[in-house]
């Protein structure tokens, strides 16, 4: 079992910048593929961007594509989400997650897939 724990969100205002944080302890951590995901009040769970187990390959929604990072460092057991040129709609809880995976260059991008998660860390775009 891996726990997992997010840090670095905030309140920040529009074109701003943030770096979420995800500190990850128990097992092995380059054993897990990495995901952040977010929900907005009334809306659905959404992928945000996940990284493989080796951190060579990415995945990022559409939403997010050049604006976003995600980024791991298996010495450390984290996985970062620098968020850049943020917009109000990018307010959300944003959690991160881990699924146990077999192959060190697949992303997942499905909720469903992910075997872990952390508690979520608020971020709020004022515009």
């Amino acid at each position: 079992q891996v726990q997992l724990v997010e840090s670095g969100g905030g309140l920040v205002q529009a074109g701003g910048s943030l770096r979420l944080s995800c500190a990850a302890s128990g097992r092995t951590f380059s054993n897990y593929a990495m995901g952040w995901f977010r929900q907005a009040p009334g809306k659905e769970r959404e992928a945000v961007a996940a990284i493989s187990r080796s951190g060579s390959s990415t995945y990022y929604a559409n939403s997010v594509k050049g604006r976003f990072t995600i980024s791991r460092d298996n010495a450390k057991n984290a996985v970062y989400l620098q968020m850049n040129s943020l917009k109000a709609e990018d307010t959300a809880v944003y959690y991160c997650a881990a699924k146990t995976s077999t192959f060190y260059t697949l992303t997942y991008s499905r909720g469903f897939e992910y075997d872990y998660w952390g508690q979520g860390t608020q971020v709020t775009v004022s515009s």
